[in-house]
């Protein structure tokens, strides 16, 4: 039945899942494919797992995966990745500063594009926030060579089966973009509206902004040299 799922990690995020089913449910009535939500709640530690029961349990196209522990956005993205069994999955934030209507953008490209991203247009951060982001996404982009401006964007299409061939190690959901290129698939960046956080709190500062991506750069470059690649010609 479905073709699309979107996943949305959760961490302590109670003030804003009410909303966060709102919106998508109302996504999943205008959107171009038939759409389904998986939530990953990374060990909250708030009321936010009794929530998403309840909103699963109202809503037939809602679904969930509860970590024993808080194990990072890394990990959650993985595990959903692990867990679709749709032929595309998208992926964004339950602080819902971007739009799920937007995904109806990015899945317009994705016959064409095997990882469609966003880039936040006029972006409603800090000043701060925005620099630090500016500066990651400038270091990442001369390591990796993606042409990608934003790819900290919490908005993503991306076709399941090249997801489902991504190394996943901790920080490496900064690198969607560059992982899939290593498999010779193709990427493309739209832009997108974005908002304010209304609700919640922000689960990354500036340390973890420029600090860890520099970091995980080097881990990039290992793996690149080390990533195995390969087209089946034929089967017999």
């Amino acid at each position: 039945m479905y073709q699309f799922t979107i996943i949305v990690p959760v961490y302590n995020e109670e003030d804003n899942l009410e909303r966060v089913e709102k919106e998508l449910l109302a996504y999943t009535k205008i959107a171009t494919k038939k759409t389904k939500i998986l939530f990953v709640n990374d060990g909250s530690k708030d009321k936010s797992q009794t929530m998403i029961e309840a909103i699963c349990a109202r809503n037939e196209a809602f679904s969930f995966l509860n970590f024993r522990e808080n194990r990072g956005l890394s990990a959650a993205i993985k595990a959903g990745f692990d867990a679709v069994d749709t032929e595309l999955l998208g992926y964004i934030d339950s602080d819902l500063q971007t739009a799920p209507e937007d995904f109806n953008l990015l899945l317009a490209q994705s016959n064409t594009y095997d990882l469609v991203t966003g880039v936040r247009s006029n972006r409603k951060d800090s000043f701060v926030k925005n620099m630090s982001s500016t500066i990651a996404n400038g270091i990442r982009r001369a390591f990796t060579d993606d042409g990608m401006d934003d790819t900290g964007c919490p908005l993503k299409v991306i076709k399941t089966e090249y997801a489902k061939r991504i190394p996943m190690f901790e920080g490496l959901h900064r690198f969607l973009p560059a992982m899939i290129l290593l498999q010779n698939g193709k990427v493309l960046q739209v832009p997108v509206q974005h908002f304010p956080r209304v609700a919640g709190t922000a689960k990354f500062g500036v340390w973890n902004r420029l600090l860890g991506p520099l970091m995980d750069c080097f881990a990039y470059l290992w793996m690149k040299k080390k990533y195995i690649n390969y087209t089946i010609e034929s089967k017999g």
